[in-house]
Parts: structure tokens; C-alpha cells; sequence
């Protein structure tokens, strides 16, 4: 049974965030109010407890998260914001916890946003942050892990590498990924009905802004249309009063059939993003996430051994 405090946290969503993609004019109303005060900064608290460093790649900011001593592995966290709002505190606190948990190294990109920014920069971006990883980190110590617009990018950011013949990361972690924006799944529109924080209006005006044009069909929109085959073992979280959920389940049954290990956590009475929000359901899905991410790897091999194939997911 959903806390008492999912009940209260859905009761303030549905009468203030909700409001934001209810039509395409109240999202862009609160893009602007949002640029007013939007600080993409790690708070002061968690400054204090952790070693950050900030970089810049293609002129926007990278944080550093340093990972324990002896720790080799990193996670590339790209937060959520329906591609057109900033990292939040939320954000943060998750990161922090899994940096406290984990001890690995954790690497935050402030990537461009809509409407400033399109789909070309925003994974321009992203793939040079990843690709400056893999100067320093092998693929099979990295982690792709992000939330709503960000469980999208880490998906079609895979496929992109994979297009490219870079090397794959090992695992993903996708919090209520946005996996098929072609609204071609009946279901979502009766999703819709139950989720106290996402419309379809505002969200179909959230991809005109950043999509640059490219058919909501088409994987690098919707990677749910991808070749699935080339993802690693993943993590899904997904709640059922999210709008998102219908097609996560259908990407987690499509990914399976395409060979991809997937473990799914479907949290009943669960709203977009839960586990960003401090409650007993959260905690239980931030749990899963370091349980799924501290298994052991498997043995490495030699690299000679790897130099004769190429490179897949999950190695």
C-alpha cells in the first residue's frame, strides 16, 4: 500500500506540477519562470560532504564526483527535466547517496537544454563527456543512470556509441525513462488519467522544442524503435501512476526478447521519478539501485583477449 506520505507528495504534484503540461503554453511559461531561478549548482550540503570537481566540455559544465580510494568504477548521471528544465536538488540528494553508498565515482554533465538547445547539442555534448570517459575509464567500469528525459538519453546515447563502435557501458539504471514519445501505445493516454504529474500536451510541446525536427518514431527520439540488443543488463524503475509506464514495460518485454537482461521494479500506487523524493517507497527503490549496481562484475580477462572482437553491452 502507498505511504501516506506518496499520497500527500501526489496531492501537491497534481495541483501545482501538473499544471506545467497541461497545454504547450503553461510548459513554456514554465520553462521562463524556471530560467528565473534555476541553479544547476551542487548544494551547499553536499559540497560539504563529498569531493567535487567541475570541468567544462563544449563550453557547459561537468561535475566531478571523486570515487573511493581504489574504486575504479563511475557512473555518467543525466538527470531529468523533460529536456527543458535544470538539474534540481532532488537530483543531488540521489546522486549524493549514491556516491556515499557506492564509493564510485560519479560525473554530472549540465548538458543544453530546450529551448536554447536541440537534440544535435544536447547529445553532442553528452557523447564527448562519455567519450573523455573512456580516456580514462574502461567501459566495463561504467555506469549509464539517469531519470525520466534522462533514462532516454542514457538509452539512445548506448545506441549512438554502439552505432559508432565505441565500447558499451556495463549497466544502466533508468528511473521512469521516457522510452516512446510516438504516442502510439492506447495505453498511455488512460495513464494519463492517473498520473498526478505529467500530461501529454505539455510533454509533446517539451519535444518539439528540444527534438530538432527528428519524427517522434524515430529511435533517437524514441529508443524504445532501437536495436535494443546492443543495451546492457539493466535496471527499470517504473511506478503505475506514471504515464510513462505502459511503454516501459513494453521496452523491458522487447528488450528481453532481444537478449538484454532486464530486472523490473514496478512500485504500485507510484508516481514519475519516485525515488528522487525522500519516502519509504524511495528508499526501497534507491535499495534496489545499490544492490543491482555493488553485484560483482564479472572476471576480467586479459585485454589481449579482448583485442580480437569487438566490444558489446555489458562486458
Amino acid at each position: 500500500m502507498p505511504s501516506f506520505k506518496s499520497h500527500v507528495v501526489s496531492f501537491v504534484l497534481r495541483h501545482s506540477r501538473k499544471k506545467a503540461f497541461s497545454s504547450p503554453e503553461n510548459l513554456r511559461r514554465w520553462i521562463a519562470n524556471a530560467r528565473k531561478t534555476e541553479d544547476h549548482h551542487p548544494p551547499a550540503w553536499l559540497q560539504a560532504r563529498l569531493d567535487i570537481g567541475i570541468g567544462e566540455v563544449d563550453g557547459f559544465p561537468v561535475y566531478e564526483i571523486a570515487p573511493k580510494a581504489g574504486e575504479r568504477r563511475r557512473i555518467l548521471y543525466l538527470h531529468g527535466g523533460a529536456y527543458v528544465f535544470q538539474i534540481t536538488s532532488y537530483h543531488w540528494g540521489l546522486i549524493a547517496e549514491m556516491a556515499e553508498r557506492l564509493g564510485f565515482g560519479i560525473t554530472v554533465p549540465i548538458y543544453p537544454i530546450a529551448p536554447e538547445h536541440d537534440f544535435h547539442a544536447m547529445f553532442g555534448m553528452v557523447g564527448d563527456v562519455y567519450r573523455n570517459m573512456l580516456g580514462e575509464t574502461d567501459a566495463r567500469d561504467i555506469v549509464f543512470m539517469g531519470d525520466s528525459a534522462g533514462g532516454n538519453m542514457a538509452v539512445v546515447l548506448t545506441m549512438m556509441a554502439a552505432e559508432e563502435g565505441l565500447p558499451l557501458p556495463f549497466r544502466h539504471v533508468l528511473i521512469s525513462p521516457g522510452l516512446d514519445m510516438s504516442l502510439a501505445n492506447p495505453e498511455v493516454f488512460e495513464a494519463e488519467r492517473h498520473d498526478p504529474w505529467l500530461g501529454i500536451p505539455g510533454g509533446l510541446e517539451a519535444i518539439r522544442l528540444y527534438s530538432a525536427g527528428i519524427d517522434r518514431s524515430d529511435w533517437h527520439i524514441s529508443p524504445l524503435y532501437g536495436d535494443l540488443s546492443v543495451l546492457p543488463k539493466t535496471l527499470l524503475l517504473t511506478g503505475s501512476h506514471d504515464l510513462l509506464t505502459p511503454d516501459n514495460l513494453i521496452f523491458a518485454t522487447k528488450a528481453r526478447a532481444a537478449g538484454v537482461d532486464v530486472e523490473v521494479v514496478h512500485e504500485e500506487g507510484m508516481f514519475h521519478v519516485w525515488p528522487l523524493i525522500d519516502m519509504p517507497e524511495a528508499r526501497r527503490a534507491r535499495q534496489r539501485i545499490v544492490a543491482f549496481l555493488g553485484e560483482k562484475r564479472p572476471v576480467r580477462q586479459r585485454a589481449a583477449d579482448f583485442s580480437a572482437r569487438p566490444a558489446t553491452a555489458g562486458e
